[in-house]
C-alpha cells in the first residue's frame, strides 16, 4: 500500500467505511468510488450508466502509479464521476468479483494482469476491459466507451451478452466421453504430462525457460512427490536444484526471510519486491518436503528465517496472519530491501569484502543506480575464496545478518495490506504443520494449532460457514470455496501432526456443508461462490491450478483424505468424478494442472497409509515417522480413539500397525521392523 498523499485534498467517497486497505488508500481520490454490493449496482440501473469496475490489491505496483497518474486527477476524476458509477474492487476481499471479469479481459485481450479495468452493463455484463492504461489513452478511452454507450448500446448489449456465454463456458469442463480413470491410464496420463512440461524445465537457471519467473509452490510440491514415487532421479535433481536456485535469488529475502511474489528476470535475481501470505505459507510447505527428503543446513534455514518472517512480521494481536507487504516503500519500488556497496563498506569494515562477496554486492547482485539486490551463490564458492572453514563462514553470516536487519528497520518499511484472509491463513497453518513435521521443533506444530484455533475463533460461523476476512476484530464476505477447501485441508493437516480428532471432525462438518452449499451434480464440480450468492451475472468454476492450487482440485484431495478416515465412500466416488474429468486435459499443460496430478497420485499411485492402535500407538509413529520419506501417511489412535478408521481394529493390550492403500489395508502386524518390511 502507498504511503503518499494526494496533492490535494478531497472529501472521501464512499470507500471511506471499508475495511481493505486498498480500498481505503482510494477513499480520498476525486473519482466517486464505492464498492461492489447490490446497492451500488441499483444506483447504475437507476441512473442508467454503464458501471466501471477498476480491480487491484494493496501490494500491486501498477495499480499505485494509474492511481497517481489517472485516479487522483480532477479532469479524470470528471469523466468518470459523470460517464460511470465507478467501483472499486480489492481483487483478495472479492475473487469472484475478479475472476468474472478477468476473464472477460482475457477474451477480449488475450491477456490479463492488475489493475484490471472492466466496463459493464449495470447488471454486471461486461463489455471491454483491459488493465493498466497511462493518462491520455485512459482519457479517451473512456471518452469513446461514453459515445458507445449513447448512441451503440444495441450493439454493446449484443456483444456483452455474447461476452457472457464465453466467460461460462470458459469455467465449463466437458466430460471426455468414454473415459474412466482407472490407475494405468491416468498415471500414464501424468507421466506424459511430466514428459512434455520436462521440454521446458530451465536447467540453467531453474524453474521454466522464461521471464518473468513465478515460484508456484504447487508445481514443485507435484514434480517432488511424482520423482519420489517414481524414482525419476532427473526431475527430482531438477527439482531440487530449482529450489536451490529459487533460495539464493533476489526473490528470496537473504537477511530478513520471505519470498517476494515472482522475478522480472529468468535467474530469480530481481524481485517485484511485495510478500503476500500466500507464496511464503505454501513454500514453507515445498521447502519442508525437500528438507525431509535431502536434509541440509540450506533448507533449514531458510525454513527457520521465513517462519520468523511470518511470526514476527506479519502477525496480528488476533492470532491470524495479515496479508502482505507492499513493493513500494517510500513510493519507491524495492527502497526497503536494497543496499549499496558503500553502505556494506561502512558496515562491515575489515569483514566487507567477505560480506559482499557472500550477499553479492557484486556483479551477481548488482541492480540499477549504484544499488544491489541481495543473492547468494553457494557456500563452497566462499570458502574457497575466502579459505575459511564452513562453522566460521556459518558464524560470520549470523554476524552478517543481525546486523543487516538491525540497520534495515531503521529504513521506512513498505506498506502493510493488514487484512487477514481466511484461505491464506489455513495456507499458513498448512505451512507450519509442514515444517514441524520436517523439522520436529516444537514451536512450528504450536504456531500452526494457535493460527487454526484463531481461523475457528474468528471465522467460523454458528451456521457452520467461514467468513473470507477479518480485520480489527470484524469479520466480512462470505466465503468463497477456496476458504473452505483450503481450511478442510489445514484442519486435516493439524490432526496428522496432533492425531487430536475434533480437526478431524471439524475438517468432514465442513466438507458436508460444502457439498451442500457449493457442489452441483450436474458438472460434478464446485462452484467458487455458493448456491445463495445471487451479485454476479455469472458463477465460475475454479478448476486451473496457478500461483494459488485450484479450489476443486484442493477439494478432490481432501475428499481422498477424508474417505480414508471416515471410511466415507461417497467423498471418493465424488473425488474419481472429479478426476474423470480432468485427467484427459493434463498432459497439455501439467504446470496448470500439478494439483490435480497430485491428487491423482493419491488416488492410483503407490501412496500408502499407516494406521496405527493402541496404547503405544505415538511412540510407533514417531518412530516410523524418522525412518519413512516419500508417499506415506500415518495416523494414530488408542481405545478411545472414534474415527471410523480405527473402528474395530483396538485389541487389548496391543499395538497393532496396518499398512494400507485406497483404503485396502494388510493383516495388522505388531512391530516397527514388521511394518517396514511392508512398506518397503
Amino acid at each position: 500500500m502507498s504511503d503518499k498523499s494526494p496533492s490535494k485534498v478531497h472529501q472521501p467517497n464512499a470507500l471511506v467505511n471499508e475495511t481493505s486497505p486498498y480500498l481505503l488508500q482510494h477513499a480520498y481520490n476525486p473519482v466517486e468510488w464505492r464498492p461492489w454490493n447490490e446497492e451500488t449496482l441499483q444506483l447504475a440501473k437507476d441512473a442508467n450508466k454503464p458501471i466501471l469496475v477498476s480491480i487491484g490489491y494493496s501490494a500491486c505496483h501498477w495499480c499505485h502509479v494509474m492511481e497517481h497518474e489517472s485516479f487522483e486527477d480532477e479532469s479524470v476524476a470528471e469523466i468518470m464521476n459523470d460517464s460511470f458509477v465507478c467501483i472499486k474492487v480489492d481483487r483478495e476481499e472479492r475473487p469472484d468479483v475478479d475472476q468474472l471479469y478477468m476473464s472477460a479481459a482475457q477474451l477480449i485481450t488475450g491477456g490479463g494482469g492488475w489493475p484490471l479495468n472492466c466496463f459493464a452493463f449495470p447488471d454486471g455484463r461486461p463489455f471491454y476491459a483491459g488493465t493498466y492504461f497511462p493518462k491520455d489513452k485512459w482519457m479517451q478511452l473512456m471518452q469513446r466507451i461514453a459515445e458507445e454507450w449513447e448512441t451503440n448500446r444495441t450493439e454493446l448489449d449484443t456483444y456483452a451478452t455474447k461476452l457472457l456465454r464465453g466467460i461460462k463456458a470458459s469455467s465449463s469442463i466437458d466430460r471426455v466421453e468414454g473415459f474412466i480413470g482407472n490407475s494405468v491410464n491416468v498415471l500414464d496420463l501424468v507421466a506424459q504430462s511430466v514428459h512434455k512440461w520436462s521440454e521446458s524445465f530451465d536447467h540453467e537457471y531453474g524453474g521454466t525457460n522464461r521471464a518473468p519467473k513465478f515460484p508456484l509452490p504447487n508445481n514443485y510440491q507435484f514434480l517432488l512427490n511424482w520423482a519420489i514415487e517414481t524414482q525419476n532421479q532427473p526431475v527430482l535433481d531438477y527439482v531440487h536444484f530449482t529450489l536451490k536456485k529459487v533460495a539464493r535469488g533476489g526473490i528470496y529475502d537473504q537477511i530478513g526471510g520471505g519470498f517476494s511474489r515472482y522475478a522480472v528476470d529468468n535467474q530469480w535475481k530481481v524481485p517485484h519486491f511485495e510478500k503476500m501470505l500466500y507464496d511464503n505459507g505454501q513454500l514453507l510447505s515445498v521447502y519442508a518436503a525437500a528438507f525431509q527428503h535431502s536434509p541440509n543446513d540450506e533448507y533449514l534455514r531458510l525454513i527457520e528465517q521465513t517462519a520468523t518472517f511470518l511470526i514476527e512480521e506479519l502477525k496480528d494481536s488476533s492470532g491470524l496472519f495479515y496479508s502482505a507487504y507492499d513493493a513500494d516503500s517510500e513510493g519507491v519500488e524495492g527502497k526497503y530491501y536494497v543496499w549499496t556497496a558503500v553502505e556494506f563498506d561502512h558496515l562491515f569494515e575489515e569483514d566487507s569484502e567477505l560480506a559482499k562477496s557472500y550477499f553479492g554486492i557484486n556483479a551477481r547482485g548488482y541492480w540499477e543506480h549504484e544499488n544491489f539486490i541481495l543473492c547468494r551463490t553457494d557456500d563452497q564458492t566462499i570458502l574457497d575464496e575466502f579459505k575459511i572453514d564452513q562453522k566460521r563462514l556459518n558464524d560470520k553470516v549470523t554476524a552478517f545478518t543481525k546486523v543487516l536487519i538491525k540497520e534495515r528497520f531503521k529504513r521506512v518499511l513498505p506498506g502493510l495490506d493488514d487484512k487477514c484472509l481466511t484461505s491464506w491463513n489455513a495456507l499458513a497453518v498448512s505451512g507450519f504443520a509442514s515444517i514441524y513435521q520436517a523439522t520436529k521443533q516444537e514451536a512450528y506444530k504450536a504456531q500452526a494449532i494457535a493460527t487454526l484455533n484463531a481461523l475457528l475463533t474468528h471465522q467460523l460461523k454458528k451456521d457452520g460457514s467461514l467468513w473470507h476476512s477479518y480485520k480489527n476484530g470484524v469479520s466480512t464476505i462470505q466465503g468463497f470455496l477456496e476458504d473452505y477447501a483450503l481450511v478442510v485441508q489445514a484442519l486435516l493437516d493439524v490432526y496428522e501432526i496432533t492425531y487430536d480428532e475434533s480437526f478431524a471432525v471439524k475438517a468432514k462438518e465442513l466438507m458436508d456443508y460444502t457439498i451442500n452449499h457449493f457442489y452441483q451434480e450436474s458438472t460434478m464440480m464446485f462452484q467458487f461462490t455458493s448456491h445463495q450468492s445471487k451479485d454476479l451475472v455469472a458463477k465460475q468454476t475454479d478448476y486451473f491450478d496457478n500461483v494459488i492450487p485450484s479450489s476443486n482440485s484442493t477439494m478432490c484431495r481432501n475428499l481422498f483424505r477424508l474417505s480414508h478416515l471416515f471410511l466415507e465412500v461417497k467423498y471418493r466416488s465424488i473425488g474419481l468424478e472429479m478426476i474423470d474429468l480432468i485427467a484427459p486435459r493434463v498432459v497439455q499443460y501439467g504446470s496448470g494442472f500439478s494439483n490435480w496430478m497430485l491428487a491423482m497420485l493419491q488416488a492410483f499411485g503407490n501412496a500408502q497409509e499407516v494406521v496405527i492402535v493402541g496404547e503405544e500407538s505415538m511412540n510407533y509413529a514417531d518412530a516410523l515417522e524418522k525412518q519413512l520419506t516419500g508417499s506415506v501417511s500415518i495416523i494414530a489412535g488408542s481405545e478411545t480413539s472414534s474415527l471410523p478408521v480405527f473402528e474395530g481394529r483396538y485389541k487389548v493390550g496391543k499395538t497393532l500397525v496396518y499398512v494400507c492403500q485406497h483404503n485396502m489395508c494388510l493383516e495388522p502386524v505388531d512391530s516397527i521392523e514388521e511394518a517396514l518390511k511392508l512398506l518397503a
